[in-house]
């Protein structure tokens, strides 16, 4: 990294404020207390089929994107990851999203404003030229990398107050599933054939959209923000191809924890290894998966909950999941409070989207925004299927000295 980087950085940190456990500004009239690090994620189901189609809703003025940006403002996040929202090329509509309506009052809220900004190609909607779901065409949705109707759609955009490391942004969009040792390759269960032939699996991507490692510099000192949305674990046949390949998405998280110097674990730039040993970061994202209910292979999500360099914090809850939960009657083997997404009456409610930090990291409050029926922002929700999970971060006093 650049020495003029680090000085500018350091020149622009001194003078942030710390922001309280609320999301606002210190009282500089007391002692600054320690800083703290407002982290989220949130599945903004802000997509169109259209290529396009995203730009063309903002530009005309959306009201699901107002109630999205109520929301934003509501928690006022340091970082946010936005999942399900459609990538162009000259992020014209991260710049409308920004512009208009997250630094415009929406629904009694303050505006917000974030100097940086990531986002990058997805693998959703990307022809692959292939047929990759047997079904006799190579150019439908089902086809591209990421199952989607246009190169973009469901794509990822980070969003900071602080800023971001792009020149030192790791992506995984090219990773070949195969390349994961012990990739859970789909079969027919009955005759035990692979799915795929073998010139489709050798050519096949493991990220439905991406894997990011976005360093960002903050008042916490660097964060690597591992942002992802594996496929949901449905919407296939018996060979259980998306139950398979969201089990390693994850996994390659779990990977990328746990070898640091793993020769296979190659980035899109052709650099080897996973995360260093020392690195603090945040996994955030929808990463399609409850780790007690629903479909998918538990077993993935279990292992990255549980390994040794994330923080075992308590999940963030809400009154909303719990109200919600109640109302739709099903039985859940895990605490619906934690729930983060109500997927209507067949499906019930689920976690799926999560903030995970590393042990380093002191976890001062956390919460789903999730309203109950009547309070407020209770009516913004209902813009997306999932809920915005977000996660007040600190460091102990001898880490905050050293950073």
């Amino acid at each position: 990294m650049r020495a003029s980087f680090w000085l500018c950085c350091g020149i622009a940190l001194s003078a942030c404020a710390p922001t309280s456990p609320s999301g606002g500004s210190a009282d500089s009239t007391q002692s600054a207390p320690a800083p703290t690090l407002r982290v989220a994620t949130y599945n903004t189901s802000l997509y169109d089929d259209a290529a396009g189609g995203l730009i063309a809703r903002l530009e005309n003025g959306d009201d699901d994107a107002r109630r999205i940006a109520a929301v934003i403002q509501h928690v006022r996040p340091d970082i946010v990851l936005l999942n399900e929202f459609d990538y162009d090329e000259g992020l014209r509509a991260a710049e409308l999203f920004q512009r208009d309506y997250l630094e415009v009052g929406q629904h009694g809220q303050s505006p917000i404003r974030y100097e940086h900004r990531y986002s990058a190609p997805v693998n959703t909607g990307e022809p692959s030229g292939l047929d990759l779901d047997n079904d006799g065409k190579t150019d439908g949705p089902g086809d591209a990398w990421g199952f989607g109707r246009h190169p973009g759609q469901y794509g990822m955009l980070v969003l900071s107050r602080f800023p971001i490391d792009s020149v030192g942004v790791r992506s995984f969009r090219r990773f070949l599933w195969k390349d994961l040792p012990e990739a859970r390759r789909p079969v027919f269960p009955d005759s035990g054939e692979p799915f795929h032939s073998d010139a489709v699996w050798n050519a096949l991507r493991l990220s439905s959209k991406s894997h990011w490692d976005v360093p960002i510099v903050t008042p916490l000192g660097l964060v690597h923000l591992l942002a992802a949305h594996p496929t949901p674990p449905v919407f296939d046949g018996p060979e259980d191809r998306n139950g398979a390949r969201n089990h390693d998405e994850l996994r390659l998280w779990t990977e990328y924890l746990s070898q640091p110097d793993a020769p296979w674990l190659r980035d899109d730039k052709g650099e080897q290894g996973g995360l260093p040993a020392d690195a603090r970061f945040v996994i955030v994202g929808d990463m399609n998966a409850d780790p007690n209910d629903g479909d998918g292979l538990h077993e993935a999500i279990v292992q990255l909950l549980a390994h040794p360099r994330v923080s075992q914090a308590a999940a963030p809850v809400s009154a909303g999941a719990t109200e919600v939960a109640k109302r739709r009657g099903f039985e859940r083997k895990g605490d619906v409070a934690a729930h983060t997404g109500d997927f209507g009456p067949r499906v019930g409610t689920m976690r799926l989207d999560y903030v995970l930090p590393s042990r380093d990291f002191v976890v001062r409050d956390s919460g789903v925004f999730w309203p109950r029926q009547g309070e407020t922002g209770a009516d913004w929700v209902e813009a997306s299927d999932h809920r915005m999970v977000w996660l007040d971060l600190a460091l102990e006093p001898a880490a905050a000295a050293a950073r």
